[in-house]
């Protein structure tokens, strides 16, 4: 690998490691960056995956103030999200569109919501704990977007606001992302230099991106959930 390829792909890494801790979607800057320098796409796909983990581990601990008082929560659908990510899905793009509609009416479907659940289902339910484990198995699969379909769901089934559930859905995509991780270095071909420059890159703007997504208004935090996951589905669908 020439040295302007490996820092091609660093700087990928730094902008999808960014992305994903504000939204998701971070795989369709790496992924394509790693087609066009020639990998195989069963081998870009894997090494993709496993270098980005430690991406969304520092997403994740961008947000460690917002995850406070979510551990039980996030263990209980972790356990979800990590199955999902063992049985592995089809992709469906109109999951990501679906996603996006949740953002945009997320306040007035939680003000909906609020009137009409109790105590027992503050926590979500069984629909957000099935919701997370087909998100997991997209996750597992490929991950565009996964973020966006997590998002979705957490802010529509949570009394939280936005931020904490980014914050969320941080932890709950490096767990999917991890389970995949794991898989694929028992039983795939992983170039280990293509994960190294991808989790230093990923590592370093998951906690930029974490520092910019946290300081950024309720409005314009869910406008660029919607315009990722929009971008995502449409490069999914006609690419």
């Amino acid at each position: 690998m020439r040295a302007a390829e490996a820092l091609a792909i660093f700087a990928a890494a730094v902008a999808a490691g960014g992305i994903n801790a504000v939204v998701g979607s971070g795989s369709l800057i790496t992924f394509p960056t790693l087609l066009a320098f020639g990998f195989p796409a069963v081998i870009a796909n894997v090494s993709n995956n496993v270098g980005l983990v430690s991406g969304n581990l520092s997403g994740a601990l961008g947000y460690r103030r917002e995850l406070a008082g979510q551990r039980g929560r996030l263990v209980r659908l972790g356990a979800f999200a990590a199955a999902g990510s063992l049985a592995g899905a089809i992709i469906v793009p109109v999951l990501i569109l679906i996603a996006c509609v949740l953002v945009i009416v997320q306040p007035r479907l939680n003000a909906w919501m609020a009137a009409r659940r109790d105590t027992r289902h503050s926590r979500g339910g069984p629909v957000l704990a099935s919701g997370v484990l087909v998100s997991g198995a997209y996750g597992g699969y490929f991950g565009a977007a996964q973020g966006v379909l997590v998002l979705g769901l957490l802010g529509s089934f949570l009394e939280e606001d936005l931020q904490r559930a980014n914050a969320a859905k941080n932890v709950l995509v490096a767990v999917v992302n991890a389970t995949a991780a794991v898989v694929f270095i028992l039983f795939a071909h992983v170039n280990w230099i293509v994960v190294l420059l991808i989790a230093a890159g990923s590592t370093v703007g998951g906690l930029l991106g974490a520092r910019l997504g946290r300081r950024l208004p309720p409005l314009a935090l869910r406008i660029f959930v919607v315009l990722i996951g929009v971008i995502a589905a449409a490069k999914l669908i006609f690419f």
